[in-house]
């Protein structure tokens, strides 16, 4: 699985982002809207991650992604 996918398929990924990452609002998820960049940039705020970690939550997250598909 690509972002390319979980983009297209947001809607159905919005419960899957709140349940891995709770400190998201329903707004926080409402206005990422799919984009990698803007989920990086909530991560960073609401959980105090470097770029880089945040990246490789949500490289994670995909990994798990793949695998409950």
């Amino acid at each position: 699985m690509n972002w390319d996918q979980i983009q297209v398929n947001w809607m159905q990924f919005k419960g899957k982002v709140r349940m891995n990452w709770a400190k998201l609002t329903d707004e926080d998820v409402t206005r990422i809207g799919g984009r990698r960049a803007e989920l990086r940039g909530r991560l960073q705020a609401r959980y105090g991650f470097a770029k880089a970690e945040a990246e490789r939550e949500i490289e994670a997250w995909m990994k798990a992604q793949r695998h409950a598909a």
